[in-house]
């Protein structure tokens, strides 16, 4: 027996708005049945006392039987008739409308040859039972999609871009041979592969034919799809809108694409994420006109809402990490009249006390940014006192998986020991930082890979100690993966400093471990070099770190429970080298400005136990 498609895409709609009623068969030859909910209500409302109410029971396979017992007339009859009775004739002529109305259901399950038997009980009220045995469920067999259009042109000529467009139609399908078949999911295949399509940019792609041909007696189905991608849409010119301040070069700039490129869904996401992440606007939108008379040049309206010119930011907080502290943020994003963006930080608390300022230009071609920048700051920690003061000239690219920072430093710095003991120190450097990330989310990774690597060199001195070069290396992996229910986290992070051994660069190009997001279990910036109970920067670093994840709460799926172990040590040499071992429990709270982390660990070597709190991911 075959069955085509046509049936399948009414059934369902059908069943849900008015049972298909109109399908049923009177008790009496020839007799319409009218089974709409109207016609019940009119026949519960001129029929009070007549009659009482039905008890509908449904045995039926688990697959079925929910949608059984919502969406048949017999379910839904006693709601319709409230606290009134029906006459015994309207009952009967929904009984035969039954058996209808279960075929049509259990097959946008997917089972084509049911075995259905409705039978009245005696009982007050009256019982109404519905049998099911529903057979084999139909599997997908063939599964044939055929393109039109100036894909299937673009296709034919090798276009590489038309390969890959093809390749997201097909990807992920979930009906694929030997799967189940379910009209709902065939419903949601159709859609998510044209929403593929279109993404591509082929904005006016659409279905010509989609056909499901049911080999009920076999219990098999064959997917055919005929699309038409359409035209391919290309970048034409920018209709921005919202600018009151800032010039549009900029945001040409941020768009970074030339007319005549594919306007692909992932090229215009890119595009927004980058204008909202420049600091410029308050919301940014990106949308392709589709509707126009030529797609190779389709304009792209962005329209625009501007932050304010100057804003400055107060805020006062304790963190686990430097205790007590306020802070102070101003920008200015129009410096002098010109594209310019002005930042100063001022941070005091009571373990650390600092200003950061940086003059940067708005996006360059390229997605640049030049930069001047200059940080001072006081550091006190249980051993020592160490100033610094650090002038920065650079170039800056960022972009959604890359961001790279080459820059020019020099700095001095003043070391103070609780014993008296002063040291000089003071370097002039080449620096190249970036971040590479493959992450399902940048905020809230579950998944993917971030490596952040930095190296640079100069010359330094120090007094005590020698004048000479020195090279700086530094990277850090941090890998995230699901688990089953849990969530995986890894992290690996390695620091080398090369120098002569009486080369001693400034204290903020050396390396020290502990704390948040480094060895938990020990207080901040602990684990380094230690002579006489006074702590010093290292030359050589190396942690580790695992962590489970779960969430504790179905209702707060935001909630989450950790387990993690921490190793790892700075130290003067490799020789030198003996991680610290830290272990604990936490909670993650994954909020929309990223995960707000509370830790209670243990430092294996102190046997102390330490609060941990931190906000966002570090990378």
């Amino acid at each position: 027996m075959i069955r085509t498609a046509a049936t399948l895409a009414c059934c369902l709609p059908c069943v849900l708005l008015v049972g298909c009623a109109g399908l049923a068969r009177d008790a009496a030859p020839g007799a319409p049945a009218d089974t709409t909910p109207q016609t019940l209500e009119a026949a519960a409302s001129t029929a009070a006392n007549a009659g009482p109410v039905l008890e509908l029971r449904v045995i039926a396979p688990d697959e079925v039987r929910a949608l059984l017992e919502q969406s048949l007339d017999l379910a839904r009859l006693p709601a319709l008739a409230g606290d009134r009775t029906l006459p015994q004739r309207e009952i009967d002529r929904l009984v035969a409308a039954a058996p209808e109305q279960v075929r049509s259901l259990v097959e946008t399950e997917g089972f084509f040859t049911p075995e259905i038997v409705v039978e009245q009980l005696p009982g007050s009220p009256p019982v109404v039972e519905v049998r099911v045995e529903t057979g084999p469920r139909a599997r997908v067999r063939q599964l044939k999609i055929e393109i039109q259009g100036a894909l299937a042109e673009a296709l034919a000529r090798g276009d590489a871009g038309a390969a890959d467009s093809d390749e997201a139609l097909r990807d992920n399908w979930p009906l694929d041979s030997g799967e189940p078949f379910r009209n709902a999911e065939w419903t949601s295949a159709k859609r998510a592969a044209l929403a593929r399509l279109r993404a591509q940019g082929y904005a006016r792609a659409e279905w010509v034919s989609t056909l499901a041909r049911v080999d009920a007696s076999a219990h098999v189905v064959d997917l055919e799809l005929v699309a038409d991608s359409g035209p391919l849409f290309r970048t034409g010119g920018l209709r921005i809108r919202g600018l009151k301040t800032h010039d549009e070069a900029t945001v040409r700039n941020i768009a970074n694409f030339r007319p005549g490129t594919p306007a692909t869904e992932q090229l215009l996401l890119d595009f927004q994420e980058r204008l909202q992440r420049s600091g410029l606007f308050n919301s940014a939108s990106v949308q392709l006109d589709a509707r126009a008379e030529d797609p190779a040049q389709a304009t792209i309206t962005v329209r625009l809402s501007e932050r304010e010119l100057q804003e400055a930011t107060f805020g006062i907080g304790v963190s686990s990490e430097v205790g007590l502290r306020g802070t102070v943020e101003h920008v200015h994003r129009r410096v002098f009249g010109q594209a310019l963006t002005a930042r100063n930080n001022f941070e005091l608390g009571s373990v650390r006390r600092s200003w950061t300022g940086e003059l940067s230009t708005h996006t360059l071609p390229g997605l640049y940014r030049n930069l001047v920048s200059g940080t001072a700051e006081r550091i006190e920690s249980s051993t020592d006192i160490v100033s610094s003061v650090r002038l920065r000239l650079g170039r800056a690219q960022e972009s959604p998986r890359i961001d790279r920072l080459i820059f020019v430093e020099a700095e001095r710095s003043l070391r103070e020991l609780d014993d008296g003991t002063r040291t000089d120190s003071d370097a002039l450097s080449l620096h190249y930082h970036g971040i590479w990330r493959d992450v399902d989310n940048v905020l809230l990774p579950t998944e993917g890979l971030v490596f952040s690597g930095q190296i640079g060199g100069g010359r330094a001195r120090s007094d005590p100690g020698g004048t000479g070069p020195f090279v700086r290396a530094y990277g850090r992996m941090v890998a995230y993966r699901p688990i089953g229910g849990w969530f995986g986290q890894a992290r690996l992070e390695f620091g080398q400093v090369f120098a002569r051994q009486d080369v001693l660069p400034p204290d903020s190009l050396l390396f020290r471990a502990g704390g948040d997001g480094s060895v938990r279990g020990y207080e901040y910036r602990s684990l380094a070099p230690t002579e006489n109970d006074i702590v010093s920067g290292g030359k050589v670093l190396a942690t580790a770190s695992v962590e489970l994840a779960h969430p504790l709460l179905e209702r707060m799926p935001q909630l989450w429970g950790a387990v993690f172990v921490d190793a790892g040590r700075a130290a003067e040499r490799w020789q030198d080298y003996e991680p610290a071992v830290g272990y604990g429990v936490g909670l993650r709270y994954r909020s929309p400005i990223g995960p707000l982390s509370l830790d209670v660990a243990r430092g294996q070597e102190t046997g102390s136990v330490r609060l941990h709190l931190s906000v966002g991911v570090t990378f």
